[in-house]
């Protein structure tokens, strides 16, 4: 009986036997395993370290870029407003020059017809007709040169008044000067040649005769008085 259960029982274990040595070791390598990472990880985090490296100097090299170009792009800018200025600038002083030239060209145009005007407002004056068919010839006379006068005022040509105005030299040319009683000194007196405008500038300038004023006979009477 006693025997039966010797046969039965599991073997012991010798710790001196080959089994045991291999148990051992097993366990000291899985301890070793779970001190220290394995080798695949440490290799893979030398491998990312580089990459890391390049990706960080590749940013920079992006961001110099971007930098340069946007410099690039507001010199490019600053450029184009600059000549955008200058031709408008060029095309506002073409637009003027054409404007001067178109007013030069009329202004000697109209000035060459202006004395044929001239001839034609004195002999309206003098006219003086007295018979029906004088009259007859006067009216025609003084219809064509309204046609005339109303031309000039389409272009934009119009006369000065200047009797009883103070004399300015920028629309008056002073061809006589004479002591008036009724007029202070400077003042224009008579007009001996129409003046004329053209938009408001200068056509012609009119002669006139410009009071001198009284004169010292004048004072003297003022004074004795």
């Amino acid at each position: 009986m006693s025997g039966d259960h010797l046969q039965d029982a599991e073997p012991i274990v010798d710790p001196g036997s080959d089994a045991s040595a291999d148990a051992l070791q097993s366990d000291s390598q899985a301890a070793d395993a779970a001190a220290s990472p394995p080798a695949e990880d440490a290799a893979s985090e030398a491998v990312d370290a580089p990459q890391a490296a390049d990706a960080e100097a590749r940013l920079r090299q992006l961001e110099a870029q971007l930098s340069a170009l946007q410099s690039e792009n507001e010199s490019l800018r600053g450029q184009y407003m600059r000549i955008a200025a200058d031709f408008d600038n060029f095309r506002k002083r073409q637009s003027r020059d054409h404007d001067d030239l178109k007013l030069q060209i009329a202004c000697s145009t109209l000035s060459e017809i202006l004395p044929v005007v001239d001839n034609f407002d004195r002999a309206r004056q003098q006219l003086n007709p007295q018979g029906e068919e004088a009259k007859s010839l006067y009216r025609s006379y003084q219809g064509l040169y309204k046609q005339l006068v109303d031309a000039f005022k389409q272009l934009g040509v119009a006369p000065m008044r200047v009797e009883g105005e103070p004399f300015d030299p920028n629309l008056h040319e002073a061809v006589l000067r004479e002591q008036s009683q009724e007029h202070p000194e400077d003042v224009v007196i008579e007009e001996l040649q129409r003046g004329y405008h053209l938009n408001g500038r200068v056509l012609r300038h009119a002669m006139v005769k410009v009071s001198m004023g009284p004169g010292p006979q004048a004072d003297r009477r003022e004074q004795a008085g």
